[in-house]
C-alpha cells in the first residue's frame, strides 16, 4: 500500500474576544508567518495557507502539506588542503578530526577550490524530519510571534503575551493531534461552538468536519460568508419597504469581525429625530451603536436602522425594542446638545480655545487658529485651482472659527463630528456659505478612503490645517520615527499631497512649507533653524508624494525617480510629466535613448561631473563632419522646440521630440570617440553631451529609467 505524501494542516487558536479592529491584521500575520516558515522547510508543496477568523478564534489551514521535509545536502568547509594532507597526499590528524566531526570517513572528504585556495569539504546528507515533528516545534513559535498594538498576560508578567487570553488550541495534521504546550495549555482536537448558542466542545478530524460542526454550532468561520450573510439579510429586510442600507464598508467590516453568527434586526425611531442634521443622526447610529442607517431610493434618511447581533435572530422583536430604547436616549442627548450649543456662537467660543491644548509644547488651539488664519491668507493669495483663487475673506473667517466646535457639548459627546458640526453650526448661525462649507470640509480627507474637500476654500483650509500641524510638531521635535506616529503626521502629510494632486492646486510645495514654518516660528514656538526645518518637512512630504504616485497612481518606481529628479514641488506639473512619460515609454525609440542617456551620465561622471561642462560654450569649429555634426545640428534644432512645448506643459509631445534624437545619438556613439586624445576636442564633446543631458532632463532624468536588454535590466 502506497504511503500518503501529503496531509492537511488545521490550526485554531481559541481566545477571549479579540477587538474587531485587530482581527484582519492578526489573520494576515498568521498567514504570512506560517506560510513563510512552511515554505522554508520545504513542506508547502506549492500550496497556500488559508486563514480565517472570528472574534474568538484565529484559524489556519493548508490542504497539501508534505508529510516529510525533503532531504538536504549541506557542505561543511574544513581545514586547507595543505594542512589536511601531507606532502605524500596522506590525511593528517586535522583531516581525520574534521571527518569524525562530520560523521564521515576520511576517504569521503572532498577537496574544493575557494577564493582563498584549496580546502577540504564534507558533503553531509540530512534526512528530512517528519512533518509532525517539524510542526510540533514550529507552531508554538508561530502563535507567539503574532504582534498586536497592545498585548496582555494572564498567567505571569514573564509569561506569554497575547492580545487576549488563549483558552484552547486545536492543532491537527493528517487527522492527528500535533502535541505541544503553550503556557501550560495542551493542544488537542477540540474546538468550541458559539459562546451563548452552543458552547459545547466539538471533536474534529479535518477542516471540512471543523467547518461543518461549527456551522451547526452557530459559528461561521469565514469572514466572507459572514459579510454576505449580513448584506443579504439587510437587503431582505428592507426590500419589501422599498428602502436600502446606506453604504458603509468600514462599518460593515467592523461588524463582520464582531460576530460569529450574524443576524440582522430592523428597528425604527421617532420621525421627530429627523429634524436633526443627517450627519448627526448617522453619527449617533454609526459610531455609538454600530447601526446601519437606512435611506429611501432618493438617498434621504428614513426613521429606521439595522442592528447586527451575534445571535440566531429568535426573539428579535424584543431585541429590536431594546435597541430602539437605547437609540432614542442617544438621539435625545444629541437633540439637547444641538439646542444647548446654539446659545453661544462659534466666534464667542474662541476664548475657550485658550484652555484647549493642541499638542504638548505646541500651544493651545487658540494659538493654532491664529497661525492658521495667517497661513490661510497666504494660501489664498498664492494658490490657484484651474486659474481661480479662493474667497480670501471667507477663507480667513473659516480658519478663525474652524476649531471652535471643539468646545461644544456635541463634539464632547460625539468627537467624530468635529469639523462637520462646526460647519453646520456656522450655517445655522448665519455665517456665509463658503465659510460654513470650508469648516465642514477642513478635516478631509480623514483617511485613505475619504474624499478630499469639494470647495476651493475647504481645500485650502484643510491644506493649511495639515501643514500647520506638521510644521508645529516638527518644530518642537515631535517627528515620526519607525512605526511610531502618535500625532498622525504621516496621515496629515498624505492628506496634503492628495488635496494638492486631486484638487489640481497650483503652488510650490516648498514655498507653502516655508510659509507654514515661518508662521510657526513667528508665533514663538521653539524650534530649529527655519531653512533646515523646511527642508526636513519637505523630505517628509516627498515620501508621501512618491508613495501616492507609485502605490495609488500606479507609476513605476523608475518613472517616479526620473521625474522627481527634475523637480517635484509642483505636484500638478509632476503628475502631468509622469503621465506623459508613461505614455511615451512603450514607443520604440524611448528605452534605447534612455540607455544612451545613462551612458552619457556615466561618461560625464567619470570626467568630473556634468556641472563642469554645463556652462561651457560649444565651439562649432571643433564639431567634426558626420555623426558629431548631425547630433549637434539636431540638438540645436530641437532645443527651442522642446523648451516651447515644456512651457506649455505639452509634455508628451516634448518627450516624443526628445525620443526622435535616438538615431543621431546612436550614430554618435558608434562613430565618435568622446574621450579624444586632444583636450580641446574632448572637452567640447563633453560640453555637448552635458548640455544635451541637462536641457532634456528638465522634464525627467532619462538616465533613471531602467531599460531591458536581452531580458536583463540595466
Amino acid at each position: 500500500m502506497k504511503r500518503p505524501t501529503k496531509g492537511e494542516l488545521l490550526l485554531e487558536v481559541g481566545c477571549e474576544e479579540i477587538p474587531a479592529g485587530l482581527l484582519n491584521s492578526a489573520r494576515e500575520q498568521l498567514q504570512e508567518v506560517l506560510e513563510r516558515e512552511l515554505e522554508a522547510r520545504g513542506l508547502l508543496m506549492g500550496g497556500k495557507v488559508r486563514t480565517f477568523s472570528t472574534p474568538r478564534r484565529l484559524i489556519a489551514t493548508c490542504a497539501t502539506l508534505a508529510v516529510r521535509e525533503p532531504d538536504r545536502e549541506t557542505q561543511a568547509i574544513g581545514p586547507p588542503k595543505s594542512i589536511a594532507y601531507d606532502a605524500q597526499g596522506r590525511p593528517t590528524r586535522a583531516a581525520e578530526s574534521f571527518a569524525k566531526r562530520q560523521g564521515l570517513k576520511v576517504g569521503e572528504l572532498k577537496v574544493i577550490e575557494t577564493p582563498k585556495g584549496a580546502y577540504v569539504a564534507a558533503v553531509v546528507k540530512q534526512r528530512g524530519q517528519p512533518a509532525d515533528n517539524v510542526l510540533k516545534a514550529l507552531l508554538p513559535g508561530v502563535i507567539t510571534r503574532l504582534s498586536f498594538p497592545r498585548s496582555m498576560y494572564w498567567t505571569s508578567p514573564g509569561g506569554l503575551h497575547f492580545i487576549r487570553p488563549i483558552r484552547w488550541v486545536l492543532a491537527l495534521f493528517a487527522g492527528k493531534v500535533i502535541p505541544f504546550q503553550l503556557e501550560g495549555l495542551r493542544s488537542g482536537d477540540q474546538t468550541f461552538g458559539h459562546r451563548l448558542l452552543a458552547p459545547r466542545p466539538l471533536r474534529v478530524r479535518s477542516f471540512a468536519s471543523y467547518q461543518q460542526k461549527l456551522r451547526r454550532a452557530f459559528v461561521r468561520v469565514d469572514p466572507d460568508e459572514r459579510r454576505a450573510q449580513i448584506v443579504n439579510e439587510c437587503d431582505r429586510l428592507l426590500e419589501r419597504h422599498g428602502l436600502r442600507r446606506r453604504a458603509d464598508n468600514e462599518l460593515l467590516e467592523l461588524l463582520v469581525n464582531q460576530v460569529e453568527h450574524p443576524a440582522v434586526v430592523l428597528g425604527e425611531f421617532s420621525r421627530d429625530y429627523l429634524a436633526l442634521p443627517a450627519e448627526v443622526s448617522v453619527t449617533v447610529m454609526r459610531h455609538h451603536q454600530k447601526y446601519f442607517s437606512v435611506e429611501d431610493r432618493q438617498g434621504k434618511l428614513v426613521p429606521h436602522f439595522l442592528a447586527v447581533i451575534d445571535l440566531d435572530g429568535s426573539g428579535s422583536g424584543q431585541i429590536g425594542r431594546n435597541h430602539e430604547a437605547v437609540l432614542a436616549a442617544r438621539f435625545g442627548d444629541a437633540e439637547f446638545f444641538w439646542g444647548a450649543d446654539q446659545r453661544r456662537t462659534l466666534a464667542e467660543r474662541l476664548p475657550l480655545l485658550e484652555q484647549a491644548t493642541f499638542v504638548a509644547r505646541a500651544g493651545s488651539y487658540r494659538q493654532k487658529v491664529e497661525r492658521l488664519a495667517r497661513l490661510a491668507a497666504w494660501l489664498g493669495e498664492n494658490v490657484t485651482c484651474d486659474g481661480r483663487r479662493a474667497d480670501i475673506v471667507a477663507l480667513v473667517r473659516a480658519a478663525e472659527l474652524c476649531k471652535s466646535d471643539l468646545t461644544t457639548e456635541m463634539v464632547g459627546e460625539f468627537p467624530e463630528l468635529q469639523g462637520v458640526i462646526g460647519g453646520l453650526y456656522a450655517r445655522a448661525q448665519g455665517e456665509a456659505e463658503p465659510v460654513a462649507r470650508a469648516i465642514y470640509e477642513h478635516y478631509k480627507p480623514a483617511g485613505a478612503e475619504d474624499s478630499v474637500p469639494e470647495t476651493h476654500e475647504g481645500a485650502l483650509l484643510s491644506l493649511g490645517d495639515k501643514l500647520d500641524t506638521v510644521a508645529a510638531c516638527f518644530s518642537v521635535g515631535l517627528i515620526p520615527s519607525g512605526s511610531r506616529d502618535p500625532y498622525a503626521l504621516r496621515r496629515a502629510a498624505a492628506g496634503v499631497v492628495r488635496i494638492v494632486v486631486e484638487r489640481r492646486l497650483r503652488l510650490s510645495l516648498l514655498a507653502a512649507v516655508e510659509a507654514a514654518v515661518s508662521i510657526v516660528h513667528g508665533s514663538g514656538l521653539v524650534g530649529g533653524e527655519e531653512a533646515g526645518l523646511a527642508t526636513t518637512i519637505l523630505s517628509f512630504l516627498e515620501e508621501r508624494t512618491r508613495h501616492l504616485f507609485r502605490e495609488t497612481r500606479g507609476f513605476a518606481y523608475d518613472e517616479v525617480n526620473a521625474v522627481f529628479a527634475a523637480g517635484w514641488e509642483d505636484l500638478v506639473d509632476t503628475g502631468a510629466r509622469l503621465g506623459a512619460l508613461r505614455e511615451i515609454r512603450p514607443t520604440p525609440d524611448f528605452e534605447p535613448l534612455a540607455a544612451a542617456f545613462k551612458r552619457i551620465r556615466n561618461i560625464l561622471e567619470q570626467a568630473g561631473g556634468s556641472e563642469r561642462f554645463l556652462d561651457r560654450e560649444i565651439n562649432a569649429d571643433y564639431i567634426e563632419a558626420g555623426a558629431e555634426r548631425e547630433l549637434y545640428d539636431r540638438f540645436l534644432k530641437l532645443r527651442p522646440r522642446v523648451a516651447g512645448l515644456r512651457e506649455k506643459h505639452r509634455y508628451a509631445e516634448a518627450f516624443r521630440e526628445v525620443a526622435s534624437l535616438r538615431p543621431q545619438v546612436d550614430r554618435f556613439f558608434d562613430k565618435v570617440l568622446v574621450m579624444a586624445p586632444e583636450e580641446a576636442r574632448r572637452e567640447n564633446r563633453l560640453a555637448l553631451l552635458a548640455q544635451l543631458l541637462g536641457e532634456f532632463s528638465a522634464m525627467a532624468d532619462f538616465s533613471e529609467i531602467v531599460v531591458t536588454t536581452k531580458g536583463k535590466e540595466s
